[in-house]
């Protein structure tokens, strides 16, 4: 069978993180190995995506071109795949000519069909840096949900498609001022006809991933709308219209293109330019697209929209296996506030197939999964060590020790021979199966099974006993348990491609694991008297003390991100440092009804961290702003033992004369710190509430400065 398998394009803006590799490229990589061990044809590509106002708004903040962007991170994300030993086909990129040419003529076919029209629409106008802002130059709160960090093209908490005339309290991301309403003309993708189409082409798809139909019906039951793929901007592939100078074709919509791209550059690479048509113009290829839920709307709806729009025999997607998210302890992975993984420093440490193990076992396939530094240790420890990596050595050390390295006959069946033999042969069908259906952590541990099922049998075989009462048993099991470790490696490749490798040498085999067809690995074959490669560990155990330094080195990091980011607008610790002003909208912006989900519970601490806080009731004394801050207010409080001064981040919600006299809660034992060149010597406790910081207070009256609270 012929199969085109995609990995969602990252943007080039950026480093990639696990969450990323858990949603769209470690499942790729396993479901790709795994078909093409089974004999199938399959061709494995992705690339950058390189356009729109995530890179142009990157490159703003680094200083740099938005060309000089993308080639950077190009080779950067590409770096991590090779450290991940995900291997694509063809790897490439949008910012290339023959990219904007591929999507100009996908634009101009669309518009001749009838399926793009332009429109006069009102569009946000920032009259400070005098331009029409881009979708995601705006940021608001989400009409549907009420998330108060929602883009002007879909909020990232409920993954809503967001027009930024919806948002409430919109800002400019750029300068955070409250952008007005202007016309100018845009080009539409007419979704709202091709819906019928759209709608067959889905009820034909009931195989697919539930949480995958649940979305798309979703958006389907709403009715889809026509969609504006232009844009006022000087990066991306320009209009091929005369009266369109100045506006680009929008990123959502030439990013797919990009793998039709990719298909031809990897077609003319191979000596054959036509090849590509095979995969996008045949219906017997099967075509499958790895992403993550965010995706979801654009590989279902819109890229199979704009393929059936062109006419022909155009091939859509077969199977869109979307994940969910992938967190990190808790929290998303946010490489802005320091809550990441520093790859470098972890391959320095650890192993790649460390790293593939642990994520693939914890993928995200129905609901939102998390890495955590003990899950990380208990899967490395326990299964891939213990599990794995024990089996292998004791059974290849007690060859190399009392059967001189060569692999023993097995003159006569014993106990435990058919069962270890009956879950060889079964394994490679039900891994397989498993894979091929998208329940790839399934899999993973339906692979580990086999090896549980050996170091059983090896344990009931007791060689260290037969050796001495009855060597033909002996070697008969050591043979069984060899056999099961050929299968292993076969089986575990798409997994742990590194591990399989050195497995593969260590047992003496012939010929690279890569060439060996999966169907071989559940054959019966006797490999009596082959001689084993050099023996060594596969996995070294990971310490406690190493992953206490891991966890406190990403809560260090964490805080010195916070602590760095602190400027005139932030107290420490204060909510208000959770987003940057343009991010967060004045807390003026009426009230949509909705309510926003609560933020996630931070990382558990012990009673004795708790126990450092020396809370304290505090009487505000007097109460002004802080000249040159738009944010700081500076208090001075009455903590029963002395005055002191504090600031703290709430001049947005309230004005100086609202809190002179109030009692509040002061961390009393908080370091002093400098802000606007004064010292802060405490901190003010209080709690966001609808994107409002409300300050708190006591409703027990008679308490006085100084109160200590427990």
């Amino acid at each position: 069978m012929r199969v085109l398998v995609t990995s969602a394009l990252p943007y080039a803006n950026g480093p990639l993180h696990f969450g990323h590799i858990a949603g769209a490229y470690l499942p790729a990589d396993i479901y790709v190995r795994t078909r093409r061990a089974r004999g199938h044809d399959v061709l494995f590509l992705c690339g950058t995506d390189e356009h729109g106002v995530a890179v142009t708004l990157s490159a703003r903040q680094a200083g740099v071109t938005p060309r000089q962007q993308v080639d950077r991170w190009h080779r950067e994300i590409k770096g991590v795949f090779d450290r991940l030993d995900i291997r694509f086909d063809h790897f490439s990129r949008t910012a290339t000519p023959r990219h904007a040419a591929l999507t100009q003529e996908f634009f101009t076919h669309l518009l001749g069909a009838g399926w793009i029209e332009p429109r006069e629409a009102e569009q946000l106008w920032c009259p400070k840096d005098a331009m029409f802002l881009p979708d995601r130059y705006v940021v608001g709160l989400c009409p549907n949900c009420g998330f108060p960090g929602a883009r002007g093209d879909e909020c990232p908490r409920c993954g809503a498609w967001i027009d930024p005339l919806q948002l409430t309290a919109a800002a400019c991301r750029l300068c955070g001022s409250r952008p007005e309403r202007r016309t100018t003309r845009h080009w539409y993708l007419l979704l709202d006809r091709l819906q019928p189409r759209l709608q067959e082409y889905i009820d034909g798809r009931s195989h697919w991933k539930k949480n995958v139909l649940q979305f798309v019906h979703g958006l389907l039951r709403a009715g889809l709308q026509p969609r504006p793929i232009t844009r006022d901007l000087d990066w991306g592939v320009p209009v091929p219209l005369p009266e369109a100078a100045g506006k680009v074709i929008y990123v959502w919509f030439d990013a797919p293109i990009g793998y039709v791209t990719a298909t031809q550059e990897w077609a003319e690479a191979q000596g054959d330019p036509e090849r590509w048509r095979r995969y996008w113009q045949d219906g017997a290829t099967q075509l499958v697209h790895f992403i993550g839920k965010d995706n979801i709307p654009f590989h279902c709806l819109t890229f199979p929209a704009m393929l059936m729009g062109q006419g022909g025999a155009w091939k859509v997607a077969d199977d869109v296996p979307a994940n969910e998210f992938f967190n990190l302890e808790g929290d998303k992975f946010n490489t802005s506030s320091g809550w990441y993984i520093d790859l470098d420093e972890f391959f320095s440490r650890y192993t790649p197939d460390m790293a593939r193990w642990a994520i693939a076992r914890n993928l995200p396939e129905t609901a939102d999964a998390e890495f955590t530094w003990l899950d990380f240790q208990a899967k490395v420890n326990g299964e891939l060590n213990d599990i794995y990596g024990n089996f292998a050595h004791r059974v290849l050390t007690f060859v190399h020790n009392h059967f001189q390295g060569a692999v023993p006959p097995r003159p006569r069946p014993g106990k435990g021979d058919d069962e270890i033999e009956a879950a060889r042969r079964a394994a490679p069908e039900r891994v397989a199966e498993l894979v091929e259906s998208f329940r790839i952590r399934d899999a993973a541990v339906e692979m580990m099974n086999l090896a549980r099922a050996g170091n059983r049998y090896f344990d009931t075989a007791a060689p260290w006993t037969t050796r001495r009462t009855d060597l033909e048993r002996c070697g008969t099991s050591l043979n069984r348990c060899v056999t099961v470790l050929e299968t292993l490696a076969v089986i575990s490749a798409p997994f742990l491609p590194d591990t399989a490798r050195r497995l593969w040498a260590q047992l003496g085999c012939r010929g690279t694991l890569a060439d060996v067809p999966w169907g071989e690995a559940a054959a019966d074959h006797d490999p009596a008297l082959r001689r084993l490669g050099e023996v060594s560990t596969l996995f070294r155990k990971i310490d406690d003390s190493a992953i206490a330094a891991e966890t406190a080195a990403l809560h260090a990091r964490a805080a010195r991100r916070k602590e760095s980011d602190m400027s005139d607008t932030t107290t420490p610790g204060d909510p208000a440092s959770a987003a940057p002003v343009p991010v967060t909208p004045p807390s003026t912006a009426p009230d949509t009804g909705a309510v926003a989900a609560p933020p996630p519970i931070r990382p558990t601490i012990g009673i004795e961290d708790f126990l450092k806080c020396d809370f304290r009731l505090g009487k505000i004394l007097a109460a002004e702003k802080v000249a040159g801050s738009k944010r700081l207010l500076k208090f001075t409080i009455d903590i029963g033992l002395e005055q002191r001064t504090i600031l703290a981040g709430i001049q947005e919600n309230y004005a100086p004369d609202e809190l002179i006299g109030r009692t509040v809660v002061v961390i009393a034992n908080l370091a002093p710190r400098k802000m606007m060149g004064i010292e802060s010597q405490g901190m003010v406790l209080a709690a966001q509430i609808d994107g409002r910081l409300t300050v708190l207070t006591p409703l027990t009256e008679g308490l006085r400065p100084g109160a200590q609270l427990s």
